[in-house]
């Protein structure tokens, strides 16, 4: 029998206090100033919202598929926060408010009806409506997120500068987001606003003169909500966000595999980025207190 609108709309209602009891995010508490964030490896979607998708759309092809387990143990002692709720339920690396993440190119909402090929997530007729977008912004989107903003507010309390390192990944080819292959390290900082220039030179530089790689700096993907959204070097908070290529260390299609060569290679280069932005965090702490001190 087909699904109705009214029907999902009676179940989704009926299922709200089991979503309520759902881990929507995990955290591993760290003491260091980088604070890792990673919003796309989540593969938790309620019964009753995926019996709506599409049959393309349940493959959750635009999955960040293994970034976690690339980044795990990198920094050992840095606090991770990991979204465990799949990006069609909601996306975490958008506004909650719903404003266009970029408005000259092709890209996806905070609920998002269109995969990144621009086919329908949603059965016809079945696309969330927007008291249904509001509970899942209040139930997934929002705990991640405070969850963040707590890890932040954390590392800057004992050191006093905190830096989010926002981890991604997607196919390199993609023709509805972009024209052409994407080059392997897509660094973002918002136009350079959301991190100090030494961060995001130091991340570039790692990146450039490691080999067999190539290296962008707010291209393509210039930073997602979470960048935007926390990234303050003004008040301490530094945020920057690396879109990695998935052809870099895994299989770009179905399934999915991980390739521990690829991956090792690259995990050295993300391992050393990540331990100079520790480096540059007790740098921009000196910094500041010593500006602090001059204007005393």
């Amino acid at each position: 029998m087909k699904t109705s609108r009214k029907d999902i709309q009676w179940k989704l209602r009926g299922r709200w206090n089991d979503w309520l009891t759902m881990k929507v995010f995990e955290i591993k508490q760290g003491n260091l100033p980088v604070v890792l964030a990673v919003p796309h490896t989540g593969q938790l979607i309620p019964e009753e919202i995926f019996r709506t998708f599409t049959n393309s759309a349940k493959q959750l092809s635009d999955s960040d598929w293994n970034v976690h387990r690339l980044y795990d143990g990198l920094l050992p002692d840095a606090t991770i926060v990991r979204a465990l709720f799949h990006r069609y339920v909601i996306d975490p690396n958008r506004d909650p408010l719903g404003s266009s993440l970029y408005t000259d190119s092709h890209t996806t909402a905070l609920c998002p009806l269109t995969t990144f090929d621009g086919d329908p997530i949603y059965l016809p007729g079945l696309e969330p409506e927007q008291f249904e977008i509001s509970r899942r912004r209040s139930e997934f989107h929002a705990p991640y997120h405070k969850a963040i903003r707590e890890a932040l507010q954390s590392a800057q309390s004992q050191h006093g500068v905190a830096i989010l390192y926002d981890c991604h990944s997607i196919r390199s080819r993609i023709p509805f987001l972009f024209p052409s292959q994407l080059p392997d390290f897509n660094i973002g900082t918002v136009d350079s606003s959301t991190c100090a220039l030494a961060i995001e030179n130091e991340v570039r530089t790692i990146c450039e003169e490691s080999e067999n790689f190539s290296t962008v700096v707010n291209g393509r993907f210039r930073g997602g909500w979470t960048t935007r959204h926390y990234g303050d070097p003004s008040t301490g908070i530094h945020a920057i966000q690396m879109e990695l290529a998935q052809s870099t260390y895994m299989l770009e299609k179905p399934p999915w595999t991980y390739d521990e060569t690829k991956a090792e290679i690259l995990r050295r280069v993300l391992k050393q980025i990540l331990e100079a932005l520790v480096s540059m965090a007790a740098q921009l702490t000196t910094l500041e207190n010593y500006q602090h001190g001059l204007s005393n």
